[in-house]
């Protein structure tokens, strides 16, 4: 496959990633609305991890894992899904889908900070001026008592910012696995999910008769395209395109996140929204664009 070729399906992969990322906010706040989170997430990714699995047996992969590697697998589960997945929809019990996906999606700017104090990499000028650009669209979220963060949304605020910050120290602490790609993805949706599932199931009292014909096909759509498809051509993506390309690229899942809440759950969409969208944008952005960037 030629160079150009293998750059044009990597970006297809990432378009499809990013998009499918984005229109899953809504989808999740709005089964919210029927089924409580952790058991909501825990069970789609758990038939998630299934699905991927019987996809890396049917291409071959090996599903074993040796015993050395169990630790590392159960840190990158903790780090990369539970946290990840739960606290980011943890976050939308308490915010709108909008304004999760925007403080969620400034991961790359908190990486780029952890990794000075975890690796030595000083941030470069353009990442912290790309920092000063995120917590001024954070800040501006907060703004307004109409539609900005209210101080019973707090709990929100930190769980949001707990996923991007704990995922963000995955992406600086964690090396890849030496086992099948689709496989590490697998156990970690298996891993990451069966707690949540189990919690769910023992503490959140889910009522399977509350979920509505609608509510069903969001959780359809959140099992196979943001936790079945979109890992695949995430990783699909990633062996095709620089990282810090592709990193960029995922700038567009909170665009399409908050503009398809506006749409869909009549969420505010207004100049405030707008300018916090570019503001955090911009500064994710230029921390990627530094040399130095630790994301």
């Amino acid at each position: 496959m030629s160079t150009s070729n293998a750059r044009s399906i990597g970006l297809l992969c990432l378009l499809v990633t990013s998009v499918g990322w984005g229109l899953n906010w809504p989808a999740m706040k709005f089964l919210l609305q029927e089924w409580p989170p952790l058991f909501a997430r825990g069970t789609s990714g758990l038939c998630a991890a299934l699905l991927i699995a019987l996809v890396a047996l049917q291409a071959g992969q090996r599903l074993s894992v040796p015993r050395a590697l169990w630790g590392k697998l159960a840190l990158a589960a903790f780090l990369n899904i539970f946290a990840w997945m739960g606290f980011a929809t943890l976050s939308i019990s308490w915010l709108s889908a909008g304004q999760g996906a925007l403080l969620v999606y400034t991961m790359p700017v908190w990486a780029t900070l952890l990794a000075w104090p975890v690796l030595g990499k000083r941030p470069a000028a353009a990442s912290l001026a790309g920092l000063v650009l995120c917590l001024s669209g954070i800040a501006l979220l907060f703004a307004g008592a109409d539609s900005g963060i209210r101080p019973d949304q707090l709990p929100g605020v930190l769980f949001a910012l707990g996923a991007a910050l704990l995922f963000a120290l995955g992406t600086i602490v964690l090396k890849p696995l030496p086992i099948a790609p689709l496989a590490s993805v697998a156990w970690q949706l298996a891993l990451g999910c069966l707690p949540m599932f189990l919690f769910g199931l023992v503490v959140e009292h889910p009522d399977p008769h509350a979920l509505s014909g609608k509510g069903l096909a969001a959780m359809v759509y959140m099992t196979l395209v943001p936790m079945g498809l979109c890992y695949v051509t995430w990783f699909a993506a990633l062996r095709r395109l620089p990282p810090a390309l592709a990193s960029i690229a995922t700038l567009l899942t909170p665009v399409v996140g908050v503009l398809a809440a506006a749409f869909s759950l009549g969420e505010a969409l207004g100049a405030k929204e707008l300018l916090a969208m570019g503001l955090t944008c911009a500064g994710v952005a230029l921390a990627l664009r530094s040399p130095r960037s630790g994301a």
